[in-house]
């Protein structure tokens, strides 16, 4: 049954809301995670954007980005934090969140960045990404921030319907740039306070 589903089923069915939480395990990496953390989210990458982009500029652009090193350095910032999503025992999908100077690009100390949002075509389909979406929102609630913000390509257009159907708006756009591709990601927001 999809996380979605059992949301709206809460109220009339409380045994369905301990099902899931039987089954799904969300919890934040460690440094212990870190001969599993690049490779799942080299991963994840490469499934959502590879059709997309050139396999050199893929190549490039993944050995850098997920390159244990550069994974270790962002782990080890006090700012930012990865979270894993485990449905039914399997790694399901992860998140990453940044606050102050980890920010890419608003460095607002009253919000929380939502970098990376990544479930496994495997999973997609079951409401993973919603509950990512709604881990996010409570930790960003939890730490009194008023808004939360992330990235997202022009040309992901199943990533923008997500984000717009739950809540998220356009503020404004940044390059982001793959080797000799540069490409557009709208910025989005999604306001906390009433």
């Amino acid at each position: 049954m999809r996380y979605d589903k059992i949301i709206r089923a809460e109220s009339m069915n409380c045994y369905l809301w301990e099902w899931i939480r039987m089954i799904t395990l969300f919890r934040q990496c460690t440094i212990d995670d870190l001969d599993i953390l690049p490779s799942f989210s080299r991963q994840r990458y490469f499934e959502t954007f590879a059709d997309m982009n050139t396999p050199d500029n893929m190549t490039a652009y993944l050995d850098e980005a997920f390159a244990l090193e550069k994974i270790r350095a962002e782990q080890s910032d006090a700012n930012a934090a990865f979270y894993f999503l485990y449905w039914d025992g399997k790694l399901a999908g992860y998140l990453k969140l940044n606050e102050a100077s980890a920010q890419t690009d608003l460095h607002d100390e009253q919000s929380l960045e939502i970098e990376r949002i990544y479930v496994s075509k495997e999973f997609q389909g079951e409401g993973l990404g919603r509950y990512l979406m709604d881990q996010a929102i409570s930790i960003a609630i939890q730490r009194k921030k008023k808004y939360v913000w992330l990235g997202v390509w022009e040309k992901n257009e199943k990533a923008l319907r997500f984000y717009r159907r739950n809540g998220f708006y356009q503020i404004g756009t940044h390059s982001f740039v793959m080797c000799d591709d540069e490409q557009t990601d709208y910025i989005m927001r999604k306001d906390l306070e009433g």
